[in-house]
């Protein structure tokens, strides 16, 4: 698999396809068995995220420089639909029904857009703006099915600027958001990612995993502002951008600046 510029890639729900997008204004389909380009698509600007829809596969959104999110059919490569944004749209994630798209911009806002899983119709229901004074690019949009600290549904996001946001998701009022609490660390040169730990126990606690520019992994507890982290991974030799679970959830791919991956294990709970 080679392009040039990678910035995002997502698997299809049923695990045959791989997207990705590119800064050369590409989107690509990879069929896995065959490890084959099978659709090229040219835009008109950098594309900067992707999702599959979870539950259609022909279905592909596709956020970009052009302050657009577009959805693609995967078939044909044709536009279906699109809605513009205030900025570049920088990070995205769908509900588990697929009639939300949760993303965030180059200026710090998360938005939630409906989408019509038959037709992929977007329309814009709720934008939540950034209370930072200096607006900062949203690197990671998550969105997780159920939570405990929240009893239902959440959103994890994450800015440059360092700063980790979780929310409550309103499935009633079309996904409107609701901060639970946040932290705050270090400000990011690079485009870092974060990502949601899966359920460790029963116990009170929302665990998030997150790359760094000092080459480490670190866990936080977003419960525990005071004394959030509770683990660090060394290893690397550059910053930690990119991080991701499996979906079994017992392995963590961490990778670094300098082209590196490393697979840790989770270790079994005694």
């Amino acid at each position: 698999m080679s392009q040039v510029g990678l910035t995002d890639f997502d698997f299809s729900s049923n695990n045959q396809y791989i997207a990705s997008s590119s800064i050369d204004k590409t989107v690509r389909v990879w069929e896995i068995s065959k490890g084959l380009c099978i659709r090229v698509i040219y835009g008109v600007s950098s594309q900067l995220c992707i999702r599959f829809h979870p539950v259609n596969n022909n279905f592909l959104s596709v956020g970009n420089a052009n302050k657009e999110i577009t959805v693609f059919n995967v078939s044909t490569g044709r536009i279906i639909n699109k809605t513009v944004f205030d900025s570049e749209v920088t990070a995205m994630d769908h509900d588990h029904t697929g009639q939300l798209i949760f993303c965030g911009d180059a200026q710090g806002c998360v938005y939630t857009v409906s989408m019509d899983t038959h037709t992929g119709a977007l329309s814009l229901s709720h934008r939540n703006r950034s209370s930072s004074k200096y607006k900062s690019p949203v690197t990671t949009v998550q969105y997780r099915i159920f939570s405990l600290l929240a009893r239902g549904p959440v959103l994890l996001t994450f800015t440059r600027d360092g700063s980790l946001s979780f929310f409550s998701i309103s499935l009633e009022i079309q996904g409107y958001l609701t901060l639970r609490c946040s932290l705050k660390l270090a400000p990011r040169l690079h485009s870092i990612r974060a990502s949601f730990c899966p359920l460790l126990s029963l116990e009170k606690g929302e665990y998030i995993v997150v790359g760094s520019e000092d080459a480490n992994v670190y866990f936080y507890d977003l419960t525990r502002p005071k004394h959030a982290c509770v683990n660090k991974l060394q290893g690397h030799g550059y910053p930690v951008i990119g991080i991701a679970w499996n979906h079994g959830e017992n392995l963590l791919a961490s990778s670094d600046f300098g082209g590196t991956v490393i697979v840790w294990k989770r270790a079994q709970a005694g």
